[in-house]
């Protein structure tokens, strides 16, 4: 295999996605006997307005860090592409699959700066996240709340007088990151993004080589989760814009859906069924159902 063409992997540039964009490099390098893989990056619409004084969600929200990625694999730029797997809308995108979903870390929502108790009344906490901001409105409605946009390390600085900003722990523990960490937010309570805190892989739908290769890195107990949460999220419908968590531990579901204006929420946890097919299916109708009484 030494001799073949490289793999091409597509992916932003930013220090956390260039990291556990080479981490799956290394997986398929050493899963296929030093099979070559390069880096591709690229530039996407959210990184190019990372410095903006804009909330995320209204440049695009959900898919303003992959569609670039994904036309460089379409294009035939890139074989691979590589994305924190919360960044992917519900719906896989025409001509790709996707192929692995790479063992996940720890799913958590984290807090740097002062613990959640630690927390005076009113005190500000940076996050430019829906779905943070109305977990943490839930049991602390006194909070006050600042936009957080940029990279990691740039965010790191962003840190509130008295206060905190929230984070993923994931993207932490990419970077090496985990003594900046204060507090961890319970999943049961903050929950977190659908894909949170998986790498999730794609290829071109036709692609049957590559696919086969991307097997070597996929983790069934992660496809698993994250597939469920994904369902959960697209029976929401691609365009909601609501805040939103679904999160699978083991065989237990835990779902959030919140207001727009933060008023009113509904959290329920579900136990799956053994069976995949079913899981999908029940997980759809949770969120129906929550939805439904929130109207």
């Amino acid at each position: 295999m030494h001799g073949e063409r490289p793999l091409r992997l597509a992916t932003r540039a930013s220090a956390q996605a260039r990291t556990q964009a080479q981490a799956v490099a290394d997986a398929l390098m050493a899963a296929h006997y030093g099979r070559n893989v390069e880096l591709v990056f690229v530039d996407t619409l959210g990184d190019r307005t990372q410095h903006a004084e804009v909330p995320l969600h209204t440049i695009g929200g959900q898919g303003v860090f992959v569609k670039e990625i994904q036309s460089a694999v379409l294009r035939g730029d890139a074989d691979i592409a590589v994305h924190s797997a919360k960044d992917l809308p519900s719906v896989v995108a025409d001509g790709l699959r996707l192929a692995a979903f790479c063992t996940r870390r720890d799913a958590r929502d984290v807090l740097i700066g002062s613990t959640l108790d630690g927390l005076p009344p009113g005190a500000s906490v940076a996050s430019g996240s829906v779905r943070r901001r109305a977990q943490l409105t839930v049991v602390r409605p006194d909070l006050q709340f600042l936009e957080l946009r940029g990279n990691i390390h740039t965010r790191l600085g962003k840190v509130p007088p008295g206060g905190a900003i929230v984070m993923a722990a994931a993207a932490l523990e990419v970077l090496g990151l985990m003594s900046e960490i204060t507090d961890y937010l319970p999943p049961e309570t903050f929950v977190p993004s659908p894909g949170q805190g998986c790498v999730a892989v794609e290829c071109r739908s036709d692609d049957d080589e590559t696919t086969e290769l991307l097997g070597a890195i996929d983790h069934a107990a992660t496809r698993h989760a994250v597939e469920v949460e994904r369902a959960f999220l697209a029976e929401l419908g691609s365009g909601c814009s609501l805040p939103v968590g679904a999160h699978v531990d083991g065989r237990t579901l835990t779902a959030f859906l919140g207001t727009a204006d933060r008023s009113r929420h509904v959290i329920k946890t579900m136990a799956l069924p053994i069976d995949h097919l079913a899981a999908l299916i029940r997980s759809a109708e949770l969120a129906r159902s929550i939805h439904d009484q929130l109207q």
